[in-house]
């Protein structure tokens, strides 16, 4: 049952990596495209011919890209947040695990003793019963 948990804050912590890899490439698209909309914008400042709207599109839209990827950052920072949450649960869940397999060996290793216990306490009952007899 334990296993099972472990295993279930492992999974769990695996998907928040993925999301946040899916994350951090969504703002690396946003930072390629934030630099390529500043180029666009840099070739229509130096054109013979300058289109303030064309300039002022551009420049709005650099600066929602901007916008874009301080948000897309933050999300990432939640998403890392839930990742280190999720690292202490599955350090706890492993914790148990751990424990209950070394609760498990002392418990195994106590009954064998006990086991090898009564065998010699029944091999010297033997022994006796035949001494008497012989």
């Amino acid at each position: 049952m334990r296993q099972r948990e472990l295993e279930k804050k492992q999974q769990e912590m695996a998907e928040i990596v993925k999301v946040i890899e899916e994350q951090r490439e969504k703002l690396q698209s946003i930072l390629n495209e934030q630099q390529q909309t500043e180029l666009n914008l840099e070739k229509l400042i130096d054109a013979e011919e300058i289109d303030i709207t064309m300039i002022n599109g551009h420049r709005n839209y650099s600066l929602k890209l901007v916008n874009d990827a301080k948000n897309q950052e933050n999300i990432i920072d939640r998403a890392m947040h839930i990742l280190e949450f999720k690292k202490k649960e599955v350090q706890e869940a492993y914790k148990k695990v751990k424990i209950l397999e070394k609760l498990k060996e002392k418990q195994e290793k106590e009954y064998m003793t006990n086991i090898e216990q009564i065998l010699a306490k029944e091999i010297d009952d033997i022994a006796v019963t035949r001494y008497k007899a012989g």
